[in-house]
């Protein structure tokens, strides 16, 4: 298990996001992205929590509506990583999966592409 800060972490996950292109991010709508130490289910395995309603998905009932919520998990990620190399290239993945759901990819796809 690799040992890191919550600040430290928190910077991964920026840095995850910043690595995203910006002609995404510019489509990217009424998102917020989070970091929490564990999640609340007990699930210790879970890395990453997509909660809203996906764009696909949204017509014109959609308005005035809290945003979306992009939950990393610090604990579960740290724990399944030895190096921070890895950390990196985790949170990274995390990230982009969690984001491809705000886009209405689903799991099945994201397997495909290397992002599960």
């Amino acid at each position: 298990m690799l040992e890191m800060t919550r600040e430290d972490f928190e910077e991964l996950v920026g840095e995850a996001l910043d690595r995203i292109p910006v002609e995404l991010t510019r489509l990217m709508d009424n998102v917020a992205v989070f970091v929490e130490d564990e999640p609340t289910d007990g699930d210790g395995d879970l890395l990453g929590l997509y909660e809203g309603t996906p764009l696909t998905e949204r017509g014109e009932w959609y308005a005035g509506v809290l945003p979306d919520r992009i939950t990393i998990y610090r604990g579960p990620t740290l724990r399944m990583c030895d190096t921070r190399e890895q950390a990196v290239e985790e949170t990274e993945i995390t990230v982009v999966h969690e984001i491809a759901h705000h886009f209405g990819i689903d799991d099945e796809r994201l397997h495909a592409l290397g992002y599960g």
